[in-house]
């Protein structure tokens, strides 16, 4: 017998609005943007000071051997002053914790990968070290999920 005014149970999850919740990120997540986006901050200023001192002082980069990709050292210096700025400002885009703001650091910090593995015979223990920080600024932006991060 079924009492007349009592209403059916539903099952769980049954009835509820999915658009309303909006679940926190989850701890780590967030920590691994924000690495992200200072490691890649980092990494511009230092391509911009590498940048600088191609721009400032030409001698201090020499070259013993003739390489395929050898650039003057002043086109040097501003690809790395171009490449430091456009890192800078999407690690700051990182803020947002938007898609566009990760793919844009990803193509940045690949596009500084690129720049440091050419300018390897210029200065290969710097260069060496900048494409290490680059592969895990890579890394933090692709364990930054939209399932994990709650977007």
């Amino acid at each position: 017998m079924s009492v007349p005014h009592q209403q059916p149970v539903a099952p769980p999850g049954v009835g509820h609005r999915f658009d309303t919740y909006q679940p926190r990120p989850v701890g780590w997540v967030v920590w691994m943007s924000v690495f992200a986006a200072l490691i890649m901050i980092m990494v511009g200023l230092f391509h911009a000071v590498e940048g600088l001192t191609a721009l400032l002082d030409s001698e201090i980069y020499t070259v013993g051997v003739r390489y395929l990709f050898s650039f003057d050292v002043m086109v040097w210096g501003w690809i790395h002053l171009v490449v430091g700025a456009l890192l800078i400002a999407a690690g700051f885009a990182m803020r947002t914790r938007r898609l566009w703001a990760r793919s844009v650091g990803i193509v940045f910090a690949s596009l500084s990968m690129i720049a440091s593995f050419l300018f390897v015979p210029y200065y290969p223990a710097w260069s060496l070290l900048i494409i290490a920080l680059d592969f895990f600024t890579i890394w933090a932006m692709c364990v930054y999920t939209r399932s994990g991060a709650g977007d």
